[in-house]
């Protein structure tokens, strides 16, 4: 369920040159049990054409990634297993068989950098064609809620950064066409393209607006 209100300006609008029109929308997600508002911008569309049938498409992995922000500070992970190694990313992993993509969330980040957080807000989902030939659903997860300091473990080596100075050029290359807005308190779906490590192409929508598969 979504219901709308005209907004008179996004706080943070992303990949427009011109006029942005802006909604604030609260709504319900099955999946997690979450209600959560977020402003969105009408022109947050597709940008490059996709090369995936998205409404047929399943995952083969559902995932999770949680951002945790102390001010103006983003707790990221320097990857150190499995796929990504060596990248710079959020907290997260699989979603293990009865949990829900929340839990999942949290027990990662506790697993990777010994950190408890609460109040996890569902931010994006992002949806992967053929990432080393894997369809991946990622849960994307917010909060600023806490306590005590993460430290390095054998899966991950965490590095608190600016918001303003994110080492995208270390991350997967879609990281940079939708975590901007997710910092600046959009939530969206976004599709991506993938050969290999490479990004073919992708579009972004507001959460819920788009036309997600089947899930």
């Amino acid at each position: 369920m979504i219901n709308e209100q005209p907004n008179s300006s996004c706080r943070s609008p992303v990949m427009s040159a011109s006029g942005v029109a802006c909604t604030t929308s609260r709504t319900y997600h099955p999946s997690t049990g979450l209600h959560f508002a977020h402003e969105t911008s009408e022109t947050m569309n597709p940008i490059a054409p996709s090369l995936t049938d998205w409404i047929s498409w399943q995952p083969d992995l559902r995932t999770t990634l949680i951002f945790v922000r102390r001010d103006d500070r983003l707790l990221l992970i320097e990857k150190k297993t499995g796929l990504g190694q060596g990248k710079i990313n959020g907290p997260g992993g699989k979603i293990e068989t009865g949990e829900t993509p929340a839990a999942g969330a949290l027990r990662e980040l506790r697993e990777e950098v010994g950190l408890t957080a609460f109040e996890p807000q569902l931010a994006a989902r992002l949806f992967f064609s053929d990432v080393e030939d894997l369809n991946i659903l990622v849960y994307v997860f917010v909060t600023d809620q806490f306590d005590g300091d993460p430290h390095e473990t054998a899966e991950a080596k965490p590095i608190w950064v600016d918001v303003q100075d994110i080492p995208y050029e270390k991350m997967w290359e879609d990281d940079q066409y939708w975590l901007p807005q997710v910092l600046s308190g959009e939530s969206v779906d976004a599709y991506f393209q993938f050969s290999g490590e490479r990004l073919v192409s992708f579009h972004v929508d507001p959460l819920g607006q788009g036309t997600p598969p089947k899930l």
